[in-house]
């Protein structure tokens, strides 16, 4: 199964958003996912910009190493200046230099989370709200849920066992589907938000609610399309 994580515009400022059953290659979700990379390396190159004014000197170059080939973002910057002996860890570089309010932060240019659902239904995939923990009320997730929302990640690394009976009931009442993952991004350095690949336990029925969430969905995008709904 293939899959995507966004970043979305939320109340609070960013949403991560998971899309699975994406299909590689899509022509619409390529177009889409290289003006992202565009933007993210603008982004980059800020950050490198804002640390190098400081006197912290290291070059885009380097971040596009640590990223190899992959959508650049504050955890590689943050790679760099642990390597380069400028960071004690990754949770340092973000505490002293990438943080919000700190000297190399860059506001990220965001999508809406409807604009996203929107391309992801279309290609035939579904959406989940990654890692709430405790923010988004009842209010805020009907929200969402009426702007494309197919579930929520209820099991991650960073829910206690109280936080993930929360999400998990919220999802049951309004009917969206229950999702949980790992958040492994390739770190060695895992932290409390992350877990090992493989090292979260997923039911199987919650994939085989998924994938029949991504039928239905599937059908409903041929009926639209065959009744003139573009």
């Amino acid at each position: 199964m293939s899959g995507c994580e966004f970043s979305v515009k939320a109340p609070w400022g960013e949403l991560h958003l998971l899309a699975y059953f994406l299909p590689p290659g899509h022509p619409r979700l390529e177009e889409f996912l290289v003006g992202t990379r565009a933007a993210r390396r603008r982004r980059a190159a800020e950050m490198v910009g804002h640390l190098r004014r400081i006197g912290v000197a290291i070059e885009l170059e380097e971040v596009e190493r640590v990223a190899g080939g992959g959508a650049l973002g504050r955890p590689h910057v943050a790679r760099v200046l642990v390597q380069r002996g400028l960071s004690d860890d990754i949770g340092d570089a973000f505490t002293r230099y990438l943080g919000r309010g700190r000297p190399a932060y860059v506001e990220k240019a965001l999508p809406t989370l409807e604009q996203v659902t929107s391309l992801v239904h279309a290609v035939g995939g579904v959406a989940i709200a990654a890692h709430l923990g405790g923010l988004g009320t009842e209010g805020q997730i009907r929200q969402f849920q009426a702007q494309g929302l197919d579930g929520l990640e209820v099991r991650h690394p960073s829910h206690p066992p109280g936080t993930e009976r929360r999400l998990t009931l919220l999802a049951q009442r309004l009917g969206l589907a229950l999702s949980g993952g790992s958040d492994w991004h390739g770190d060695t350095d895992l932290g409390d938000s992350h877990a090992p690949l493989g090292g979260i336990d997923v039911p199987m029925e919650w994939l085989e609610q998924l994938e029949e969430r991504r039928g239905r969905a599937s059908r409903e995008t041929v009926a639209d399309t065959r009744g003139g709904i573009p």
